[in-house]
């Protein structure tokens, strides 16, 4: 198939994501300045460096090499990928922050092996429902390996206490499975087992249940919903049109978190109603034009690969948001394109990277 160039639309959505979440980035960690200046220009440099340059790098090489190659090493990308994740566990190498073990420390910098996870699920799957597209009514080719892989990646990140990362990994790959022509019986046992197991799991470990009740609990200043509150007192001072940029309160010392899981508060604080609705608008036309590249995708693995991808990067930014709204559970996944981690936003660009590469073959 003769290639086209890259489509304009989605890569200009993804440049004014990148550009408004950087000035929110830089804003928010102004917040840092009272712990010293070097904390501030630390975390700037790394996100610049590691992430965006870094990140444009990996995003113009993954829109220029062919997507097929991915699918040819789906199955070990996802065994380097378990074993990075595992690494997080031994001592000396995994790094601990917040209660969560996620972090692999590289001494000048550090790595987060989950976030490569959650994109390799996402080709595994894509290639194996290919593989086995005509068989997916059958539970031992379809429903069984979905919900193997599944558990895979639950237990490593519940492990890491990361239950965010597994719940958008498992809205991602529903979404790929139901694309792809799972029955629905199959996907009403799908939903209930992910009720079940979400219960179960907050019986588990109280750290979920916890995430819970904050729903509800968010007007105690001392207890779990600490930061819930504070997020919507920043929400809420924003009013209409904002106090300005550089102009949040809550970012210094008030909110947990301000550059990275609640910046979206920060966000809503310094520009207002207004401003975040065009944010919530602009990952609103990521998702439209992601999912159109999917839908004139040229294959049934791109197709699939990059449903998988866009609901990857959406679900996550929207819960993100949510959860700052209290209108789901707080998460502890960053917004993407805008929070601070460099590994997020390398990878981040990766995948758009390889949409981009997608719709040079699209078919239309």
């Amino acid at each position: 198939m003769k290639r086209k160039s890259i489509d304009r639309i989605f890569f200009a959505i993804v440049v004014a994501l990148l550009i408004v979440g950087f000035f929110i980035f830089v804003s928010a960690a102004l917040g840092t300045l009272e712990d010293g200046k070097s904390k501030f220009w630390n975390m700037l440099l790394s996100q610049i460096g590691f992430g965006f340059i870094g990140g444009a790098l990996v995003m113009y090489i993954a829109s220029r090499i062919k997507y097929q190659i991915i699918r040819k090493h789906a199955f070990w990308l996802l065994a380097i990928s378990v074993v990075l994740s595992l690494l997080v566990f031994v001592p000396g190498i995994g790094m601990e922050h917040g209660g969560a073990r996620r972090w692999i420390d590289l001494g000048i910098t550090t790595f987060q092996p989950g976030e490569l996870l959650k994109f390799s699920i996402i080709v595994y799957l894509a290639a194996w429902l290919t593989l086995y597209k005509r068989k997916i009514h059958s539970p031992l080719f379809g429903i069984y390996p979905l919900l193997g892989v599944m558990g895979i990646a639950c237990a490593i990140f519940i492990a890491q206490r990361d239950t965010g990362s597994f719940l958008i990994t498992a809205c991602a790959g529903a979404s790929m499975y139901i694309v792809a022509g799972a029955r629905w019986r199959d996907i009403l046992i799908l939903f209930l087992i992910g009720i079940v197991g979400l219960g179960a799991l907050a019986l588990w470990r109280p750290y979920v249940l916890d995430r819970f009740t904050t729903l509800w609990n968010h007007t105690d200043f001392q207890g779990s919903g600490y930061q819930l509150r504070q997020s919507l007192i920043a929400i809420g001072s924003g009013e209409v049109v904002g106090k300005g940029f550089g102009q949040s309160v809550q970012k210094f010392t008030y909110l947990p978190e301000a550059q990275g899981d609640s910046i979206f508060a920060v966000a809503s604080e310094e520009f207002g109603f207004i401003g975040s609705s065009l944010l919530v608008i602009l990952y609103l036309l990521f998702a439209l034009r992601g999912l159109w590249i999917a839908a004139y995708a040229p294959d049934v693995f791109s197709g699939l690969m990059a449903v998988g991808l866009v609901i990857l990067i959406v679900s996550q930014s929207f819960i993100n948001i949510a959860s700052m709204l209290a209108i789901a559970p707080l998460t502890g996944v960053p917004l993407v394109f805008v929070s601070h981690g460099g590994t997020a936003l390398l990878v981040a660009m990766a995948e758009v990277g390889i949409l981009l590469n997608i719709s040079r073959y699209r078919n239309i």
